[in-house]
């Protein structure tokens, strides 16, 4: 008598890694912005070791890195757009 087939294991999923370093939208250089979270604190901070610029926002568990970089670039274009809008005005 022929033995039964086994069932091959499912292929394991890849696991998705975001990123922890980015490029600062001051300097331009890239990786030198890191982002640390202090979730006792409920603090994010995004700081840029070469020109020593750093933003800080609010944090909940569900926060990562990239979207504190992504509230910082969120503040910049707004600033800028401020910015913009009151020279306009002669």
């Amino acid at each position: 008598m022929g033995k039964r087939k086994s069932r091959s294991e499912p292929a394991p999923k890849k696991i998705v890694k975001l990123e922890t370093t980015f490029r600062c939208p001051f300097c331009n250089h890239g990786g030198s912005v890191e982002c640390t979270i202090f979730y006792k604190k409920s603090l994010g901070e995004a700081k840029c070791y070469v020109c020593s610029e750093n933003y800080s926002t609010t944090v909940t568990p569900l926060t990562h890195a990239i979207d504190i970089y992504s509230e910082w670039i969120d503040a910049c274009e707004a600033a800028n757009c401020d910015e913009d809008d009151d020279g306009a005005n002669y």
